[in-house]
């Protein structure tokens, strides 16, 4: 029974996909505004809220482990996809900073990044939304090819709420009709 239990319980909620789309929505969207509508030379310091979204995702995920009593493979699985995610953004994050002098070129990087943990943890969870949303990013890539860099941004916020916000929504109303 314990073992049917696990394997049939469905524990993603989809809160770290909306704070993540939120985050990196309103970032993107402050990056674009500050840097080419108000010229502000600082822009890219509105991406520390990323900071305060990691050290709240730390503590959520901490507090989530305690109060969890079985840990199903999926749960498992998707931890790694995501760490995986996060290991080879901040090695890019830190090499790109290194060599980049337009730091906007690293945008379809992301894209491209994006896409992949999104598009795993889509077939992990059978939740088509995550799979489209990664296809949508991968096409943004191409589109990227096509336009000037200063509107990169606007592709990432178009990435995030396709990606990461809505999957999340519908994620947290699947949570909530079987939970």
């Amino acid at each position: 029974a314990m073992i049917n239990k696990a394997r049939n319980r469905f524990s993603e909620n989809g809160h770290l996909y909306l704070l993540w789309g939120w985050v990196i929505l309103v970032c993107s969207l402050c990056h674009f505004f500050l840097k080419e509508v108000i010229h502000y030379p600082n822009f890219f310091l509105v991406w520390l809220l990323t900071w305060a979204a990691a050290i709240y995702q730390t503590v959520y995920l901490i507090i989530k482990k305690r109060k969890q009593t079985v840990q199903t493979y999926t749960d498992d699985i998707l931890k790694y996809v995501w760490l995986v995610f996060i290991i080879i953004s901040g090695f890019t994050i830190v090499l790109v900073s290194r060599q980049a002098t337009n730091p906007d070129a690293t945008s379809a990087i992301f894209l491209v990044m994006y896409g992949m943990p999104t598009f795993l943890s889509g077939i992990i969870l059978k939740q088509n939304s995550l799979v489209v949303g990664a296809c949508f990013c991968w096409v943004l890539v191409i589109i990227s090819l096509f336009i000037p860099m200063q509107y990169h941004m606007l592709l990432i916020s178009a990435a995030v709420i396709v990606a990461w916000i809505i999957p999340g929504y519908q994620l947290r109303a699947r949570f909530k009709k079987i939970g």
